[in-house]
Formats: C-alpha cells, structure tokens, sequence
C-alpha cells in the first residue's frame, strides 16, 4: 500500500500520544544516537493490558537502551491501519496467528499479555449463553473477525449457537461500555476497568463468563513485527521488547509507581484502573518473561483453523507465528527468566 495512502489511514484512525514523560537525560547521554521506533496499541484511548508501553516510556525503560519510542493508537488490534503498519514495518503492533495464516509477513516477537482478562458481561436477564440467541452482541475493535466478534462467536459457540444465532453490532471501541449499559446491545467483552465501571452505572449487569476460563489457552495479545524488520534491525526490536518486559515486571512489583502512567494513559479514573491493574496481576495477564508457549501458540492456530479463520491448507506453524527465540534474547537482556508470584510465562 503507498505511503500516502497508510498515512491517510493513520490520521483518520490512529492517535499519535505526546510523551508523558521526557526522554531519561542521563540516560539519552550515554547513547550514541536514540533509535525511533513507533509501539502501537490496540486501543483508542488504551485499556490498562495495553499500557506497558506508556510505563516502558514513562519509566526511563525505553530511553536506557536508546530507544525514542512513539506510541500510536489503533481502532482495534486487527484493524486495517494495523496490518498496514505490521506489514510495512512502520510500528511493532498486536500480531495474530490469523494474520500470519493469511499471508501477512509478520512474525509475533513477544507475548505482552497470554491470558484474556476480559469478562463477557450481559445484562439481567441474561442468565446463559443460550439466552443469547436473537440478541445483539457488540463486534468492536475491527467489526466481523475482530477481538469482539470472535469473542461473541465463542461464547454463542459453547451453548450449540453459530454467528447466525445474532446480530453483531459494529461500533468503535469507545463504544462497547456505553452500548451496555444504555441497552444497545446485549452482550460485549469488557476488560477489568470497564467491568468495575459497567457495575458503578448499572448494577444489574454481570459476567457471564470469564473469556479465560472459556478459552484458557487462546493467546490474547502479542507484539509482532515484519519478517523484513526482524532481519534488518533484530537489535532495536530486542531492545525495545527487553523494556516493555521490564515495565511488565514494574507493574507486578512497583504497583504504586505505574498507577498514575495508567491512569494517564488509559484517561479512567483511579479507581477502576487500580481494580484492574490488581485483577490483571492476580491472574497473571501480563507476561513477566517471554509471553509465548508452544501450547498456547500451538491451540491458538488450531482454534483458528477450526474456526475457519485460516485455511487449513495454510495453516502455519508454531515456529512460523511466535519467534521464541527473540523473546528470549530480550527476557535475558532484561534480567533472565523470573517467576513473580505464581506467574511464570
């Protein structure tokens, strides 16, 4: 795709983040030069999962190993504007195995987040999944075939329905917590904060399930990049990922610290971002080493390919999806393998 045209894309559908903070001076000294590199998150503003990047940045992670990182926002992770961006090589973005399975030259590099930290929440009358059917469920984040739509299609799956059992509402992102709470739709993946603040508008909405607990090894969100960026600067990406595992492990270890860069980034109040950032490290979310494992990778693809979503015919490999070993490099530029509380990946 011409450049003009990615940027047109990006204008209208992404937003470029000022700094919050300024560049490490001490450590922007002790570097030849700051290599640029644009981080993408899957979220317009993001939720708190997406948020290492703002800590990595706001923490001086990023400017230790002489990296200017740019954050820019999509309107889902599986958005046009973001294949764009993973193909050209223009940002590091959320990489799925559908992506790769359908030809995108890319390659996951890190596992920012295995585990879904989302809860389907419906409202009261709602008491089973089969009470679903006819009802309408949210399809933001990238309309048929994004994050939600895949959600709702599991959730509709495990009570015998298929997709043809609702009706799948498109909206932004932005959208889905509002749209539930007004009765515009009936079922939506919402992640911890947006729980917490679904329940303070209308108590009588609930989880119906735990996305986790319906898909335990469904890998949510990995970092990926292009195949032609990985051979051309392995370096800057390695780096860039040992930052952003090492403000994953800020977020475990130094709770205090990150709140008020999420609570910036995320721009919900303190409140529901402490709830969730606390949900998230209770069940393990963020990755504290690599993100990948070969099961996890391994049933993601074949779900995709159950699902229709790749033909099996190209159904790629676990070697083709995740490049393990770049995550490892960067988990052992960043301290080694550690286990913070009972989480381990």
């Amino acid at each position: 795709m011409p450049n003009k045209l990615f940027n047109a894309l990006m204008l209208s559908a992404a937003a470029v983040l000022a700094p919050l903070g300024g560049v490490d001076t001490a450590a922007a000294q002790s570097c030849p030069a700051m290599r640029k590199i644009n981080v993408g998150v899957s979220v317009a503003p993001p939720n708190v999962v997406h948020t290492s990047p703002y800590v990595a940045k706001e923490l001086g992670f990023f400017a230790k190993r002489c990296i200017d990182a740019n954050i820019i926002q999509f309107e889902g992770g599986q958005s046009q504007t973001s294949n764009v961006a993973a193909a050209q090589g223009s940002a590091i973005v959320s990489v799925s195995d559908v992506s790769i399975g359908r030809g995108l030259k890319v390659q996951q590099i890190w596992g920012l987040a295995p585990r879904m930290p989302q809860a389907y929440m419906v409202p009261a009358e709602i008491k089973a999944a089969a009470d679903l059917k006819g009802k309408r469920l949210s399809a933001t984040g990238g309309g048929v075939g994004g994050f939600n739509w895949r959600m709702g299609r599991a959730v509709l799956k495990s009570a015998g329905l298929d997709i043809g059992d609702a009706q799948f509402i498109p909206s932004p992102t932005a959208g889905r917590l509002p749209g539930l709470v007004a009765g515009q739709i009936d079922g939506v993946a919402l992640h911890p904060e947006d729980v917490f603040l679904a329940k303070q508008q209308k108590a009588s909405l609930h989880a119906l399930v735990q996305l986790v607990e319906l898909m335990p090894l469904y890998m949510f969100n990995a970092y990926g990049a292009s195949t032609e960026w990985i051979a051309r600067d392995r370096a800057l990406l390695r780096d860039a990922v040992a930052a952003m595992i090492e403000a994953n492990r800020a977020i475990y270890r130094e709770r205090d610290k990150v709140v008020p860069v999420i609570v910036e980034a995320t721009k919900k109040p303190k409140d529901a971002v402490e709830f969730a950032i606390d949900s998230n490290i209770k069940n393990c979310v963020w990755s504290v080493n690599t993100g990948f494992d070969p099961k996890r990778t391994q049933w993601s693809i074949d779900n995709s390919v159950e699902n229709g979503d790749v033909e099996a015919a190209k159904k790629p490999t676990v070697e083709q999806v995740a490049n393990a070993k770049l995550a490892e490099e960067a988990m052992e530029l960043a301290g080694g393998r550690v286990t913070i509380g009972n989480c381990t990946e």
